[in-house]
């Protein structure tokens, strides 16, 4: 993992403290394993929400994630802190968009958008080594949301035919 940041710095700044998953990417291993766990949680409120209402949490999570992702690493004078985990959230609500309900489905979710953020298949790797700032945290964790999420939908549409 990057550079040991304390709880306090992460407790007492608002954009820290954002930026860090409400503290869970301070979890000394797997820190986004960890923030995703605390997305999940917090789906489980978010998929009460009307589609429309939920493509604009998705739209608000990802510019206010390129603020806190940039400013927060650059507080830091880290870049892509392992502990910033803003960007697990807004990828899992991206790999949950449209998803059928149920805990198989949530479970699923998980493990294929850890699954892509972790191996960072093409062109992901990319984006990761090539897109700086705010907007390089974010996205790679967006495109790895839309790929979990194409493949939890063809598996839901495979199971419904």
């Amino acid at each position: 993992m990057s550079e040991k940041i304390s709880s306090k710095t992460v407790f007492t700044h608002p954009v820290h403290f954002l930026a860090f998953g409400f503290g869970s990417g301070l979890s000394p291993k797997a820190p986004g394993t960890a923030g995703t766990i605390v997305a999940v949680v917090l789906y489980l409120l978010l998929a009460q929400l009307p589609l429309t209402a939920y493509l604009l949490m998705l739209l608000m999570t990802f510019a206010a994630g390129i603020y806190l992702c940039d400013r927060s690493s650059k507080l830091l004078g880290v870049h892509d802190h392992g502990g910033i985990v803003w960007d697990e959230f807004v990828g899992y609500w991206i790999t949950m968009l449209l998803a059928p309900s149920g805990w198989l489905w949530i479970v699923m979710g998980f493990f294929l958008f850890r699954l892509f953020d972790i191996l960072k298949p093409f062109p992901i790797n990319i984006l990761d080594k090539h897109v700086h700032g705010g907007l390089g945290i974010i996205l790679d964790d967006v495109l790895a949301g839309i790929f979990a999420c194409i493949c939890l939908q063809l598996i839901a549409f495979g199971v419904a035919t």
